[in-house]
């Protein structure tokens, strides 16, 4: 791979899916999804990306797409993907708990952590796409807010912990975004709200990737300008 390399997880669609389009002027794009299938629509805009197809649950899976990869240096890693199941407390289970924490902070640790020796070899940028989650409680928001502040302190704590190595950590905290995810939200919370684009998010990731290597946009916070907001 000649150029820079950004590897942006969730690409298949949504926010991941539009920070791999504004990154590709840049950067050669290696997409993460669960299947190539999922992949489809991205690569008919991006031609030359590079699949990484694996389920981030899984360990296994996520080692070896990570060592079929062999990437000696990585420029840009995205941590796009999560999920978001928001309802009363008293509703969850010790496994709705887990599955949560499974894809929203231990697949987003563990992916971290195999690909640091190729971002300090690069001092490399890292970004992790939060959410208005990370920075606000309510209700019907225990598990999932809950993810999102835990992702928010492994940032920074990684951040501080690399500062030396030279790679960088963002936090990008979006509002409500007119994907699957944030029009699902919408429909559960009522009339009221509105959307930010896809699209913004990814302009907010640039500025983060773009800064000059002596700064380091540390937290980024994406809301609608109008509207109720969260």
């Amino acid at each position: 791979m000649s150029g820079g390399v950004a590897l942006v997880t969730g690409a298949s669609r949504g926010i991941g899916k539009a920070i791999a389009l504004e990154l590709s002027s840049t950067h050669t794009i290696i997409a993460g999804a669960r299947t190539a299938e999922a992949l489809a629509p991205l690569r008919s805009q991006l031609p030359d990306l590079v699949p990484f197809v694996c389920d981030l649950g899984s360990e296994a899976q996520t080692a070896a797409a990570v060592a079929e990869l062999g990437l000696t240096e990585l420029d840009v890693l995205v941590n796009s993907a999560g999920v978001a199941d928001e309802r009363p407390f008293d509703t969850f289970t010790r496994e709705d708990w887990r599955k949560q924490f499974e894809v929203n902070v231990f697949a987003v640790a563990d992916l971290t952590a195999r690909l640091l020796p190729a971002l300090r070899a690069a001092r490399g940028t890292i970004v992790m796409l939060n959410s208005g989650s990370g920075l606000f409680s309510y209700a019907g928001g225990s598990v999932y807010t809950g993810t999102k502040f835990a992702l928010r302190t492994m940032a920074d704590c990684l951040r501080e912990e690399e500062r030396t190595n030279g790679v960088r950590v963002t936090s990008v905290h979006p509002g409500y975004v007119d994907t699957d995810m944030g029009r699902g939200v919408i429909e559960r919370k009522g009339p009221g709200q509105t959307f930010v684009q896809p699209r913004t998010i990814a302009s907010a990731v640039r500025l983060a990737v773009d800064a000059p290597p002596e700064a380091q946009v540390e937290m980024l916070s994406i809301r609608p300008s109008r509207g109720t907001v969260l």
